[in-house]
């Protein structure tokens, strides 16, 4: 396995729920844990977290307040994010946003991703994104 450049560690107020969370119902794999320190590394197509159960540690920079992670959002990128969505209806649990069609401009063109959103059971917000490919910016 190899290390992705930059790889966030989110604090996690019950590591049972949140392992249930994004591998049972997010599809992310276990790639190893650390169960005396409450501790798993998990990835998805490509993508790679930390999610640690530990409230007190040099490593935060404020009181842990649910929800976790206020003023970020982390986009992963899905080869079809429909199997994520239906994971989600089935296990009774709520979107933060619907799925939708967005499309950003990158210099001359746009570039299309079909995304929805999602809160962890921390409050932490994931933004699931498809490809939908680019098409040239009518000016």
């Amino acid at each position: 396995m190899k290390f992705n450049k930059l790889i966030p560690e989110l604090t996690v107020s019950d590591i049972k729920k949140s392992l249930e969370f994004y591998t049972k119902i997010l599809g992310f794999k276990t790639e190893y844990q650390r169960e005396e320190d409450k501790f798993a590394f998990l990835s998805f197509q490509g993508a790679q977290i930390m999610i640690e159960q530990n409230k007190d540690s040099d490593w935060h920079t404020g009181k842990l307040e649910k929800p976790f992670g206020r003023g970020i959002n982390f986009q992963i990128e899905a080869k079809k994010i429909q199997p994520i969505l239906d994971s989600l209806k089935k296990h009774k649990y709520p979107l933060k946003k619907a799925p939708m069609e967005n499309w950003y401009r990158k210099d001359k063109e746009l570039i299309g991703n079909k995304e929805f959103l999602v809160m962890d059971p921390d409050g932490y917000l994931l933004r699931f994104s498809e490809d939908l490919g680019t098409k040239p910016l009518n000016i």
